[in-house]
Formats: C-alpha cells, structure tokens, sequence
C-alpha cells in the first residue's frame, strides 16, 4: 500500500467529525485540523488543532477487526477511571462508539507535552543520577497502579479475577500453537517448565497494564533532579490481572540483550556505570512500596513474559506468511522467538 492511500484510509472528514462534536462535545471546538502521529501504535493517533487547543484523537483501525483487538472504548474507560488517581493519564473527553461518524470508534483526549524515551539505557540522559531518578520514577508509578482500588475505580468487572496465570498461559500456548510454523525445541522445554511450575493462585488481582515498559512513559524533564512520569500511555491491553505480570515483564524487557531487533534491552549493560538499578534492586523499590516482604515464584514469572512475548512474535510472523503484515519487519521479529525461549530457558537453569 502506498503512503497516500494508507493516508486515504485513515483520513477523518473533519465536516463531519465537527458537525458531530458540535453537539456531542462542543468543549473541544472546532476542529481545524488532524494530523497522524507517526510511529508504530496499533490504533491510529491524531493531534487536533481546534480553535480552543490541542487535543489527541485515537480510533480504532478501519476495516475487519479481531474481536478484542484495538479495543479503544477500554482504554478510555480505564483512563477516564483512573482521573485523580497517581497513576499518570491524560483527560478524557468523549468516547464516540457510533462508527458511521469516522468509519470506526474512537475518543478524544487531552494533548500532553512530555519526552519519550526509546532505548531503556537512555544513551540521550547525560546524568547517571537522572538516569537512576526516571527509573525509580517508572517504578513509582507501577507500584501506584497496583495500588489502585478496583472497586471504588469502578473497575470490577474490567477482567476475570483470580487464576490470571493458569488462564494466561493457556490463551498463549493455544495462541503460539495456532501461528506455529516450525517445531522450536527451545520453545517445547519453556511451555513443558511453565506447564509443570505453575504457582497456586494467591489471590492477587489488580489493575495492570499489559506493556508497561519505557516507551509507553512521557516524562517530563523540566527538573532533570526529579523527573516525572506526566502520563502513561497506550492501555490497549490493559485488565484485571496478577500484578507481577507487569512488573515481570519490566523486568523481562531490561534483561533482552541491547543488540536484539526492535528490543535495546539492557542485557550485557554494565547498569552501574549508567546509574540504573539491578533487577533486584528494582524489586526490592517496588516490594517496599507496595508493603510486601518478597515474591515467590520470580523465574516462573519471568520466564512466563518470554513465553508470551515470544508467542506474540510468533502471531506476527504468521500473518506476515499470510500476507497480512509487513514482512520485512515480521521476518526480523519472527527471528526473535527462539533467541527469547533460549534466554528464558537460561534463566531457568541458573535459578535451579
């Protein structure tokens, strides 16, 4: 597809779009002009320039949808649930479900300025202790999420509780096996030690993100002592889960080695020397500020994140073959998945 027509196909007809507001949303105003955020996210984002600001539309895609794909009436719930609370988000606006007005759902929010960080050594950061100060900011706000009381968020019905990683690895192994395209024995001994490692359910649910990780931060560097998180970003995955699912998947994306595609993890990183925590020091932040003495089962967790990234990868890599993704970049990410099994397997080995 050309760049014009991928252009054509998420064009918004502002006529319409203002004619709609007007009475759904007159606070917004007029709507000037919509301009694409480049960058790889899964919903297509826009910067509106109205006649009272700047504000951020994000639609789903046009087209056929999977069922739970692109689901972004639950991001603007979550965010809108989460107003007030200390985990960073934007103001939501409106929430538009009718798909006749652009072609798909879509809800407006407000445009926050802040800096996102791409490689997770901040190689742009001149200061270790900034460096130290931003991660310890990143792990503030994991632990305020976890924090968050469902029941007065009026989030309890957002996902299933309970049982999170028995129904997870279930959903996953089914996902990988359905994109399958060659036998990965790496792969087979990850499933076989998660399958028989699987820890008790301990009644842990809260709120989690699905991705948390740098690049779905925006910091704001104006007090380069004190770095702030301004507002976490891109909610799509978001449910009712374990909490150290996401904070094994931090955990995870730090331990990737810095020269895999598309990962600039800090495997092999000497952290000290960049001012950036251990993963135990990480842990032991995040314990502390949640109240909690240890966690138990940490390699189950940790080697459950490769699992599920790997799996991922995999389902790219499938529609790729099928002619539904990009296949330059599909075939680089699909050469990830047995490097990942093969870390995790490591990782299991030296923890036994």
């Amino acid at each position: 597809m050309s760049q014009d027509n991928t252009k054509n196909a998420h064009a918004i007809d502002l006529a319409v779009l203002n004619s709609y507001l007007a009475k759904a949303c007159p606070s917004v105003g007029h709507v000037e002009s919509a301009d694409k955020f480049a960058g790889g996210q899964s919903n297509p984002t826009f910067k509106l320039t109205t006649d009272n600001g700047v504000y951020v539309l994000r639609r789903q895609p046009p087209g056929k949808l999977l069922k739970s794909a692109h689901a972004v009436d639950r991001e603007f719930r979550v965010i809108n649930a989460l107003q007030g609370s200390d985990v960073p988000v934007p103001k939501v606006y409106h929430l538009c479900e009718d798909t006749s007005i652009i072609g798909s759902m879509f809800y407006i929010m407000a445009f926050v300025e802040g800096d996102i960080y791409w490689n997770s050594a901040l190689p742009e950061i001149a200061s270790c202790a900034t460096r130290g100060a931003m991660y310890d900011e990143m792990n503030r706000v994991l632990a305020a999420l976890h924090s968050v009381d469902i029941e007065n968020a009026g989030l309890r019905d957002y996902g299933k509780p309970g049982s999170y990683f028995e129904r997870q690895l279930s959903r996953w192994t089914k996902q990988y096996r359905a994109s399958e395209l060659e036998h990965i024995e790496e792969i087979e001994s990850l499933i076989q030690y998660l399958e028989s490692n699987l820890p008790e359910d301990d009644g842990q649910v809260s709120l989690v993100h699905g991705d948390f990780r740098l690049d779905n931060m925006m910091f704001d560097m104006s007090n380069n002592e004190q770095p702030k998180v301004v507002a976490v970003l891109d909610w799509e995955l978001s449910t009712l889960g374990h909490p150290y699912a996401d904070l094994a998947y931090q955990c995870m994306q730090l331990r990737l080695p810095s020269d895999i595609a598309h990962a600039a993890g800090l495997g092999g990183l000497d952290r000290k020397q960049l001012g950036i925590p251990s993963e135990q020091e990480y842990i032991n932040t995040y314990c502390q500020r949640r109240g909690i003495d240890a966690i138990d089962n940490w390699t189950f967790y940790l080697a459950f994140s490769f699992f599920r990234l790997a799996a991922i990868l995999q389902g790219v890599v499938k529609r790729a073959h099928e002619g539904n993704a990009s296949s330059e970049k599909a075939m680089q990410l699909g050469a990830m998945v047995r490097p990942l099994a093969q870390i995790a397997n490591k990782t299991i080995h030296h923890s036994e």
